[in-house]
């Protein structure tokens, strides 16, 4: 008789197996494809935000379109809020990252700025709307490109007053489907006072409006995970101050900031920039994490409201009252537009059933006058010979990234 240990109990082979390994083989495949993130920055002109995202990666990834030439008044008036998208790979030490920067150009630069967050939302969902496309093809693709949005940095003024109507509706409505990261911008133009009342003061707008930031709160993480978690929060909207250019102080150390006739600033100082614990923050401790949130609540969310709608629009009646059957991805067809091939494979089946039995001429051809004006059900098997799309999936998402402004480097 075997024994059986309990949930709590594990059991210690009595000598090396090798299963440990398991860690290095998953590395060295996941070091072979590689790892997408993708980033998204929203909020005003101006406050720096090509310059944060260059500043994260230490690289060049978006140039600046805030501070341009004045532009005349028409084009204020009919310009709206952009989706511009940056591809690049970064590599360090073997381990490399495809990213994609979402930029949203025109954002709040409009006279009447009541739906400039519009564009983004739906970009985020038609990302969502293309991968339940991609993953419900018959012939899907082994790996699935992930565009997703992983990532959404809101750029919030620094003028110690409090949020912006804009701001509270486009927070709310873009935390419902994505990992939203408030950020106080240029938080150099505050003083370390200004700047922590105005810390408080954005906390508790986000209470009163109850939106639901990362990193969240959740049973799944382990106590020393939630504990750091609750230490991000009390700091979010990280105060942030963004530089590209190399400064050397006079002991010759080499630092990203800024210089002003008033002093020096170092970005990386945090008491200075609250700069290192976002990067920290997003690349160093969160980034798996901020994936597996998108993958796992704000796409199955979706994914499960799809499917469902999905669900009890197949089996409706038609106009004529002919009932309607569901095919394996999600279109329906009439009974009356079933091919010839499968009436006629349903016939030999027939034949040969029937050949087994003795029946009288008399019944038999009873049968068969039955049978040919007999509508026949679709079976699982034969399903698969038709394609569709799900008709509860938008249709203009599936070009993904396509119908985007989108350059490579």
């Amino acid at each position: 008789m075997s024994s059986t240990s309990s949930n709590n109990e594990y059991i210690q082979p009595t000598s090396y197996v090798g299963f440990d390994t398991i860690t290095t083989q998953i590395e060295h495949r996941l070091l072979k494809r590689g790892f997408q993130f993708n980033i998204l920055v929203a909020g005003y002109s101006g406050l720096g935000k090509s310059t944060l995202i260059n500043s994260l990666f230490s690289s060049n990834l978006i140039e600046s379109k805030g501070r341009k030439e004045p532009i005349l008044i028409d084009e204020l008036i009919t310009k709206t809020s952009e989706i511009s998208i940056s591809n690049h790979q970064l590599i360090e030490n073997n381990v490399r990252l495809n990213v994609n920067v979402i930029d949203t150009p025109g954002f709040g630069d409009q006279i009447n700025n009541e739906k400039c967050f519009e564009p983004i939302v739906k970009y985020i969902k038609d990302q969502y709307s293309s991968h339940l496309r991609k993953e419900l093809t018959a012939n899907r693709e082994r790996y699935i490109q992930d565009t997703r949005v992983h990532a959404v940095l809101y750029f919030i003024q620094p003028n110690n007053v409090g949020l912006k109507k804009l701001d509270i509706i486009a927070i709310k409505k873009l935390s419902e489907i994505s990992n939203v990261i408030p950020i106080i911008a240029k938080s150099d133009s505050l003083t370390l006072d200004e700047r922590e009342n105005f810390r408080r003061i954005l906390q508790n707008e986000f209470k009163i409006h109850e939106f639901n930031l990362y990193p969240f709160d959740s049973n799944d993480y382990l106590p020393e995970e939630r504990e750091l978690n609750q230490s991000i929060r009390s700091i979010i909207p990280f105060a942030i101050i963004g530089s590209n250019i190399q400064i050397s102080n006079e002991n010759g150390d080499i630092f990203k900031g800024r210089r002003t006739k008033w002093g020096t600033i170092n970005i990386e100082d945090i008491n200075q920039s609250e700069f290192v614990y976002l990067r920290d923050f997003l690349t160093r401790t969160h980034l798996q994490d901020l994936i597996d949130s998108t993958s796992f609540i704000h796409y199955e969310s979706f994914r499960s409201k799809q499917l469902t709608s999905l669900k009890e629009s197949v089996g409706n009646k038609d106009n004529n009252g002919n009932q309607q059957n569901s095919i394996g991805n999600g279109q329906s067809v009439r009974n009356s537009q079933i091919p010839q091939q499968l009436q006629q494979q349903h016939h030999n089946h027939y034949q040969q059933q029937s050949s087994s039995i003795q029946y009288s001429s008399e019944n038999y051809n009873q049968q068969q006058q039955q049978f040919k004006h007999q509508s026949l059900p679709l079976n699982n098997q034969q399903s698969t010979n038709f394609q569709g799309i799900p008709q509860g999936i938008p249709q203009s998402s599936s070009q993904g990234l396509n119908q985007y402004n989108i350059s490579n480097k």
